[in-house]
């Protein structure tokens, strides 16, 4: 079979297309020829090894998993004997978390140990595949970090990215009033998915407006935390998810952030969380349910054939991407 395949860490160029064995399914996983996939800020954090300290997780001198990509979308081909849920034939969508492996005609997936779930009735599978970790971490940061009730005034730094695109239909599922920040250019989209009110950050500094808010969802990581507690509630919770602002070149990256919000936690009224939490079916499932009922849908960008995932990868980096990018196999 045909993937994406990198054997040393660096840029874009590192990536390359090869032959290699098409994967036979064990006992407990299923076969998925994979339709779909789409790109995640986690890819490139993979392929150049940055920052340093997640090469403890990802390989020390070179990805542990030699194939890229984590979200798919597709049909079953072949199960194993002890697999139950699955059928040859099943459309299907899921995470593959670090084994990695989705850019690729082809992938092993074990329902017991990766997030494998039916697709959704009413997705076409680019849609599918944009929506397992960009839906998982806003579904993680509003509803288990953030705890988003109804009537609630929700703001999400980020609100046009792939995460934020979601969370800003979520937020709007659990009855908040939402104010998206984003880029000129990004405004008319973010208005058209719900948002109440929306903030350019190219002309207007959220965090010095006064504007309170009871969930503060920081998808960015360009600000500070005392800054991003400017724009919370006495009690409201901040709920840091990385950031896609981080370009490389040091040892923690945006993690750096996501420690010292743990470490001032305790000492504030104000309630820090991250979406560190280990996902789990149910959040496919959840997903599933929204966007079966009409309540959600991912938004797409770009979508390029699986040759041309370094090209993919590099408009990612570039910060051009809104939404989601997507691999078409």
């Amino acid at each position: 079979m045909k993937a994406i395949v990198q054997d040393r860490y660096g840029p874009a160029e590192t990536l390359r297309l090869a032959e290699v064995e098409t994967p036979v399914p064990a006992a407990d996983e299923v076969l998925v020829q994979v339709e779909a996939a789409s790109l995640n800020a986690y890819d490139w954090h993979v392929m150049r090894g940055d920052p340093r300290m997640a090469r403890l997780t990802f390989g020390r001198s070179a990805p542990r998993a030699r194939i890229r990509g984590r979200d798919f979308a597709g049909r079953v081909t072949a199960v194993g004997a002890q697999v139950q849920e699955f059928r040859p034939g099943d459309a299907v969508f899921g995470d593959l978390g670090d084994a990695n492996g989705a850019f690729a005609e082809y992938v092993c997936v074990s329902p017991a140990s990766a997030l494998v779930a039916p697709m959704p009735a009413n997705l076409t599978p680019q849609q599918a595949a944009a929506l397992p970790l960009a839906g998982i971490t806003a579904l993680m940061g509003l509803c288990d970090a953030g705890q988003v009730e109804p009537g609630q005034r929700v703001l999400i730094n980020g609100a046009s990215g792939g995460v934020g695109t979601l969370a800003v239909q979520l937020a709007k599922v659990l009855g908040a009033t939402v104010t998206a920040v984003c880029s000129t250019r990004n405004v008319d989209l973010v208005h058209s998915l719900g948002a109440d009110h929306v903030v350019d950050y190219t002309r207007t500094d959220f965090t010095r407006t006064g504007h309170r808010h009871h969930v503060v969802f920081d998808l960015v990581g360009n600000r500070s935390l005392s800054a991003l507690r400017r724009a919370l509630a006495p009690t409201g919770r901040l709920v840091l998810s990385g950031g896609g602002v981080y370009r490389g070149g040091s040892l923690l990256g945006p993690a750096w952030l996501l420690t010292r919000g743990r470490l001032l936690a305790p000492f504030v009224r104000q309630r820090i969380r991250t979406t560190a939490a280990a996902p789990t079916r149910q959040h496919l499932d959840t997903l599933r349910a929204h966007v079966e009922a009409g309540r959600l849908t991912p938004v797409i960008d770009r979508s390029y054939p699986l040759p041309e995932v370094p090209e993919a990868i590099r408009y990612l980096e570039g910060e051009h991407a809104r939404a989601k990018v997507v691999v078409t196999i």
